[in-house]
């Protein structure tokens, strides 16, 4: 089996429930609308690319996933500058805004998110590096240019469970990404992602998981009601003294070192 190849058990009959409300179908359609606006919006601003501040880059990210009815609250370590990988678990396509809400990257994604409508464009202008996980043989130079794209200071974001997940559980991180920021000597800062009610239990409605459609997912989201994404931001790893990309991904799993998460709002 590959080392990026996807390996969750959830599917979207078998762990994906609906919200416990739905919101009116008008408000659906006006989030939606929302949504591709600020998409829209986003591709119109490319051309500008670093030229854009980070601040604002970060703010039209939170503003993509409030778009979708989503309330989003970010906590933790703020991130360096400087080249960084980001690393988080991975549930949903609101995964991508949330990540880029820490600090705005460039991410490592499938190929074959290249060809979805509207957010494969954005994503290749975006500067998304495109890996193929059926070819084994890519892998050293993928790990390359990660590795490259690091050296020149920029942040790499990636999901390094290989798959998504529906949020009731997770995977464990892939250690292949991790070999790019030994290579490139430069920090990881990992990132956990939940999805929850106001109640604080967790909400599979949003996650993206099996043989799930994109536009299914999209429209479940924009449909569900009291959602809040959690993003913690734990302290980053330095690299210092690490040359085991094995221990370095296990260093950077969620539960793994509880003292890793602050808690901050930010």
């Amino acid at each position: 089996m590959s080392l990026w190849l996807p390996g969750a058990p959830c599917t979207p009959h078998g762990c994906v429930e609906p919200a416990a409300a739905a919101a009116a179908v008008p408000r659906a359609v006006l989030r939606l609308t929302a949504v591709g606006l600020l998409l829209l919006t986003g591709i119109a601003l490319l051309p500008l690319g670093r030229r854009l501040p980070a601040r604002s880059v970060r703010r039209w990210c939170r503003w993509i996933v409030r778009a979708a009815g989503v309330r989003v609250r970010v906590t933790g370590a703020a991130a360096p500058t400087g080249g960084l990988l980001l690393v988080a678990n991975h549930i949903s396509w609101l995964d991508v805004p949330l990540l880029a809400a820490v600090r705005p990257a460039r991410m490592l994604a499938k190929s074959e998110i290249r060809r979805w409508p509207v957010a494969g464009l954005l994503a290749a202008r975006a500067g998304v590096l495109f890996i193929d996980r059926d070819r084994l043989r890519a892998l050293p130079d993928t790990v390359a240019r990660i590795a490259g794209a690091l050296r020149e200071g920029a942040a790499v974001g990636a999901f390094p469970e290989g798959s998504t997940w529906c949020g009731r559980a997770q995977g464990h991180f892939r250690r292949a990404v991790f070999q790019a920021a030994l290579d490139a000597a430069v920090p990881v800062q990992p990132v956990r992602i939940r999805y929850r009610t106001a109640q604080g239990d967790p909400v599979t409605a949003v996650a993206f998981v099996g043989d799930d459609t994109l536009l299914a997912s999209l429209w479940r989201v924009v449909s569900a009601h009291g959602v809040i994404a959690e993003v913690e931001a734990g302290a980053p790893i330095l690299p210092e003294g690490r040359t085991d990309r094995r221990a370095l991904a296990a260093a950077a799993q969620p539960e793994a070192d509880p003292a890793r998460w602050h808690g901050h709002p930010r």
